[in-house]
């Protein structure tokens, strides 16, 4: 099979996994603001779920595995596969102990960690219930870490689907504790102050985090892995993996960071009231689509380009780039162009339920036009930073990201002050657009004057054929919604309908125009409806087993 074939057959297979986790993750989501709306309590809970879910956003795309991968590659491939054992024995250990110090100095100083996310002064907050709700939540980052790092092997042996999977069950746990038969008991025995579903859904976040890891366990020990305590930092692999791992996070996880600075930027008293849920939901839509795809190639793309490089293939592993940033933009544009024009039915049809009201609605949907507009610079920083770290340089894109992230603060100032009566609660997530495109623009050229060029003039054809074909898809989406007269329809699913069919005919209008155009991913797509050529596999490629 040809690299392109491996690429989209391994991105296909965390794809639809991902896809399955995303919608669960969707469920997840619309039991917790039904039940919480865009309340204070729902902003208490976001708050102290935001660090747990920023290390666990940040390890679970592929920040762990940044590091971890191309030196675990290169072991595999040099050395006796029992030393790649030993290597990851020791990284396991290693990173359960540092992360079960983290956590325990986090439960400690519960208080000060809330209020790091209050600087400007939280409105209307319940304190005490966040600083609660983050002492349950916060260990589920000692099992989040490990089944990460758990993942980095796997996917090392090009095992992809489970991995992924892992995702599912973590949010069926959070689902099941949102239902009145577990959370209703669990309120009874908290204290008076606390009784709220959001203590039970915590329960449900660390439990699903311990499933996340425990489901890995069988494959990494069918694969030779061993989990009798070893810690030594004397190891020359480890002491790679150290060194690279801090700017890896950096780099990978610049668009969390981002996030939680404009959450940070969200709980001034200038912002709206519920500002900070809004601006969670509105970055779980769209989720939907960068992790669908765009993170799902990310995987798929670091373990083979670790391979080129340790092969001396530079000019194959700038291909496989190309390739990949290519048909992700084929997919990125014109889901962009679907949200910031369906962005409120979308969030009507998802969230508009219980608590979650026609103002919550409104605020949601302003928040994610701005999100969406930097859909595509936020996929392809997923794509480009895994070539920088195949390579094993994890300084540039942590350099770059630290740039990205002033740039994202003096917007978030400057919008806070000057135009917030204008963008109200979407000028975080214009800063964080904004942000993202400096990110990608500075990585992309310093990559091209280090190593030639990447296919530029191609791509920017490419997108050009793209953009025709989302113009148009645009004009057909806004001929359906004006006749369906969307905001009138009294029905759940009259609404649920017409968003579909206003979904199907903009899709339909753009690959068809695609095809008409001759655009040259379309027929890329189809590889993976190739299924007469056997699959290579990593070990195979590699010669280990």
């Amino acid at each position: 099979m040809t690299e392109k074939g491996r690429i989209l057959k391994s991105a296909s297979a965390i794809t639809l996994v991902t896809l399955i986790s995303r919608i669960c993750g969707y469920l997840r989501d619309q039991r917790v603001v039904l039940l919480l709306g865009t309340s204070t309590a729902a902003d208490a809970f976001v708050l102290a779920f935001r660090i747990p879910n920023l290390i666990r956003r940040m390890v679970g795309e592929g920040s762990l595995g940044a590091s971890f991968i191309p030196v675990f590659t290169r072991t595999l491939r040099d050395k006796p596969i029992e030393q790649a054992w030993a290597l990851a024995q020791r990284m396991f250990w290693i990173l359960a102990a540092g992360l079960a110090a983290v956590s325990m100095l986090a439960i400690i100083f519960s208080k000060q960690v809330i209020y790091v996310f209050t600087v400007f002064g939280a409105h209307r907050m319940q304190w005490d219930l966040a600083i609660f709700l983050n002492r349950i939540i916060f260990p589920s980052v000692i099992f989040i870490g490990l089944a990460a790092l758990a993942m980095a092997i796997l996917n090392s042996f090009h095992v992809f689907a489970l991995p992924a999977s892992t995702g599912v069950v973590f949010n069926l746990a959070v689902i099941l504790f949102s239902f009145a038969f577990l959370y209703r008991p669990i309120m009874r025995w908290t204290p008076q102050a606390f009784r709220s579903p959001a203590v039970a859904i915590a329960i449900g976040i660390l439990l699903g985090s311990v499933l996340q890891l425990g489901i890995q366990i069988p494959a990494l020990v069918r694969r030779g892995m061993r989990f009798a305590p070893a810690i030594s930092f004397a190891d020359p692999g480890v002491r790679t993996i150290g060194k690279l791992m801090g700017p890896s996070f950096f780099g990978m996880g610049v668009y969390q960071i981002n996030f939680f600075v404009d959450t940070i930027f969200a709980t001034s008293s200038r912002m709206p009231s519920g500002s900070i849920t809004s601006l969670y939901v509105a970055d779980r839509v769209m989720e939907l689509v960068l992790g669908s795809y765009a993170i799902a190639m990310s995987t798929a793309l670091l373990p083979l380009m670790s391979r080129q490089v340790a092969a001396g293939k530079i000019g194959d592993m700038k291909r496989t780039f190309a390739f990949s940033l290519r048909i992700v933009s084929f997919i990125t544009i014109p889901a962009a162009v679907g949200l910031i024009l369906l962005r409120h039915p979308i969030i009507q049809v998802l969230f508009q339920h219980g608590h979650f009201v026609a103002e919550s609605t409104t605020l949601t949907a302003r928040a994610l036009l701005y999100y969406s507009l930097g859909l595509p610079a936020f996929a392809a920083i997923k794509l480009i930073t895994p070539m920088y770290f195949s390579a094993q340089d994890t300084w540039t894109p942590a350099k770059i990201g630290a740039w990205a992230l002033g740039v994202n603060i003096a917007l978030n100032a400057i919008f806070l002050v000057t135009l917030v009566r204008v963008l109200s609660n979407g000028s975080p997530a214009l800063a964080s657009t904004a942000a993202a495109y400096f990110n990608f623009a500075a990585l992309f050229l310093i990559f091209r004057r280090r190593y030639g060029r990447l296919g530029a003039r191609q791509l920017l054809a490419s997108i050009g054929k793209m953009a025709v074909c989302a113009v148009a898809m645009a004009a057909g989406c806004i001929v359906v919604f004006r006749f369906s007269n969307f905001f009138t329809l009294a029905h759940f699913v009259s609404r649920l309908g017409w968003l579909a069919a206003m979904i199907a005919v903009s899709v339909a209008i753009y690959f068809g125009l695609a095809w008409i155009l001759r655009c040259e991913e379309l027929p890329e797509l189809f590889l993976l409806l190739r299924r007469h050529e056997p699959a290579v596999t990593a070990a195979s490629e590699s010669g280990f087993n």
